[in-house]
């Protein structure tokens, strides 16, 4: 899951969350919300489930990277920062009763002893599939059991 940890200005207010506001956050968990992307939100909302791993990534900032690891402790369900026009996330096409995007509760297991670089990440022909590699830009992504293995033998 990315993550913007650099400020970042979203109808006049500050979105940015980094890895250390996770932990900051009450028992470090923190609702994943105002993913505004149809295929991040499919993933959330379909393909994560409770106890999945998750590498929480810092995207637009000096370092992109991997700097932590945490768990899903809640599945998916609608993002009610949709239904708040005062909310940065707020979508008027999004209701209660028809929700259009969804978030998952995730719960910071480690922040990384240094940001794994996506610099990094792309010299391994063990990762050149990770969709990571292949679509950066994309929020929230599926990784492989396999690029999760080869990546925690990295830490």
């Amino acid at each position: 899951m990315k993550s913007e940890p650099e400020t970042r200005m979203v109808k006049g207010k500050d979105v940015s969350f980094g890895v250390t506001d996770l932990q900051a956050m009450g028992n470090s968990t923190s609702q994943w919300d105002g993913v505004r992307n149809y295929r991040a939100r499919n993933y959330m909302r379909d393909e994560m489930k409770l106890g999945d791993k998750v590498f929480f990534y810092h995207s637009n900032c000096k370092f992109p990277g991997i700097a932590g690891i945490a768990t899903v402790v809640r599945e998916g369900y609608p993002d009610y920062t949709a239904f708040d026009p005062e909310h940065p996330y707020y979508d008027p096409k999004s209701s209660k009763e028809s929700p259009k995007w969804f978030m998952v509760d995730i719960k910071l297991d480690k922040i990384l002893d240094r940001v794994l670089p996506l610099s990094e990440l792309k010299q391994y022909k063990e990762l050149q599939e990770m969709v990571l590699i292949k679509q950066g830009r994309l929020s929230v992504q599926p990784v492989r059991e396999s690029e999760y293995n080869f990546i925690m033998a990295l830490l």
